[in-house]
C-alpha cells in the first residue's frame, strides 16, 4: 500500500470520527433555507444520533486498517447521500462531498478486484446452483 493511500485512509478516518461524534455533542451549525430545515428535523428526530454512530464504525474500520472493503461499502452510501443532499439543497458546500469522493477513490483503489464481480451484469455461478 503507498504512502498516499494510507494518508487517504487517515483523512477518511479522522473526518469520519469527527463528523460522526459531533451530533453527540452540539447541535448542527444552522444552514439556509432548506437545508437548515433538513438539518433541523434529523437533529430533532435524533436521526444523527444513528448517522453519526455509523460515521465513527466506518472512521474506526478505516484507522484500523480491519475490514476495509466493508468500510468503504459504507461510506459509498454517505458519499451518495452528501451529493444528493447538496446537489439538491446546499450547491455551495459540494466541495466537501467532491473531497470525500476523492479520498474515497483513493482508498478503494487497491481494493477494485474485491469490487468487480459487483458491476458484471450477470451473476457469476456458484458450484449449487444447476
Amino acid at each position: 500500500m503507498n504512502i498516499v493511500t494510507i494518508v487517504a485512509r487517515i483523512l477518511l478516518d479522522i473526518l469520519f470520527v469527527l463528523a460522526g461524534a459531533m451530533p453527540f455533542f452540539m447541535a448542527p451549525p444552522p444552514s439556509p433555507g432548506l437545508a437548515g430545515s433538513f438539518n433541523q428535523l434529523f437533529y430533532q428526530s435524533h436521526w444523527t444520533l444513528f448517522v453519526g454512530a455509523a460515521q465513527i464504525v466506518i472512521g474506526i474500520l478505516l484507522l484500523t486498517n480491519r475490514f476495509v472493503p466493508v468500510a468503504l461499502i459504507m461510506l459509498a452510501a454517505f458519499i451518495y447521500n452528501s451529493f444528493a443532499f447538496h446537489i439538491t439543497m446546499l450547491p455551495q458546500g459540494l466541495f466537501a462531498p467532491v473531497i470525500v469522493l476523492i479520498l474515497g477513490y483513493i482508498v478503494a483503489r487497491p481494493y477494485s478486484g474485491l469490487f468487480a464481480p459487483l458491476f458484471r451484469p450477470q451473476p457469476l455461478r456458484t458450484q449449487r446452483e444447476p
